[in-house]
């Protein structure tokens, strides 16, 4: 018989709950990757469902394993990841892998870059639906499955401390912490507040080099700034920032970038994006970012602030 479908529940950004509630929550590390939903139907099969409920079961054959490993009915919550070095999740990594429609390449690439289930969370177990019971519950159950091995794990979540596994995770350069109450029940397809998610965001100066104009509403106006970072002997493009500005800070955008205008592009390489204009690489600002790429470039860059305080060969 086939399982029931289950949309993931979703959390919340915000921030940690309070010292004087902490030891309500549980914290887990933030795994930056493809969420997945796990259907083990019993007979040694396993279906992998992505969080619009496509089947992804192909694109990760190294994953085919894991029901013959558990031999129960079960609907489990998780996340793929691609590790690096360290055995912290790389997005970039498990991009090469994400949307393959063959088969014989998704073999290749599990070879080259071998997925990784991250299991948090049991939702169906041996016929019986476990979507009403408490956090805590779904968790022993699911710790009590015993599933790690080379492709799959169930790491430990920690209770209380939430300062302490906030600042451990960024120590060790991981994504973020999702706290989550204990006592919730799973809420399929909810972005609820009984799970929270923060993401560590670094932030670095740079340099505008070019940007591309806005369409709609926003005509006339910066859609995008193409930003760098400056090194010996020129300036090294790092990626395009186009959110989190208010329409004043647009308009004044657009007045220095009109009197910085020029013709030739000023970064190293030239980035092939449409209708990209340039300008002296004279004004400095501070971007939000997630992480890099292996190439250097910002991952989920938006404006904080212009820094008329510093210059280009000051930062």
């Amino acid at each position: 018989m086939e399982l029931l479908r289950i949309a993931p529940m979703l959390a919340t950004p915000g921030s940690l709950p309070s010292a004087a509630v902490e030891g309500r929550w549980a914290f887990e590390v933030k795994q930056d990757g493809q969420r997945a939903m796990v259907y083990l139907p019993g007979d040694g099969t396993v279906i992998l469902r992505s969080r619009s409920g496509a089947d992804i079961s192909a694109v990760y054959p190294e994953l085919a394993g894991l029901g013959a490993v558990l031999g129960r009915r079960a609907v489990l919550d998780g996340e793929i990841v691609a590790l690096d070095r360290e055995g912290r999740s790389d997005f970039e990594r498990l991009q090469s892998r994400m949307g393959l429609t063959s088969a014989a390449k998704a073999a290749r690439m599990a070879q080259s870059v071998p997925a990784h289930l991250v299991l948090f969370d049991a939702v169906h177990l041996d016929g019986r639906g476990l979507t009403g019971l408490p956090y805590a519950e779904r968790r022993a159950l699911l710790q009590g499955l015993g599933l790690d091995g080379e492709h799959w794990s169930t790491p430990a979540a920690v209770v209380g401390h939430g300062e302490q596994a906030l600042e451990a995770t960024r120590t060790a350069g991981l994504e973020g912490l999702v706290c989550k109450r204990l006592a919730s029940v799973y809420e399929p397809g909810v972005r609820s507040r009984s799970w929270i998610k923060i993401r560590h965001v670094r932030t670095v100066d740079v340099i505008v080099g070019g940007w591309v104009p806005g369409r709609g509403r926003l005509t006339g106006l910066p859609g995008a700034l193409l930003v760098g970072e400056a090194h010996e002997g020129g300036l090294r493009y790092v990626g395009s920032v186009g959110t989190a500005w208010s329409d004043t800070e647009r308009t004044t955008l657009a007045a220095l970038l009109e009197a910085a205008a020029i013709d030739d592009c000023p970064f190293d390489e030239v980035p092939h994006l449409a209708g990209a204009r340039w300008v002296l690489p004279r004004l400095v600002g501070e971007v939000r970012y997630t992480s890099r790429t292996r190439g250097g470039l910002l991952r989920q860059p938006s404006w904080h602030w212009l820094r008329p305080d510093l210059a280009p060969d000051g930062i």
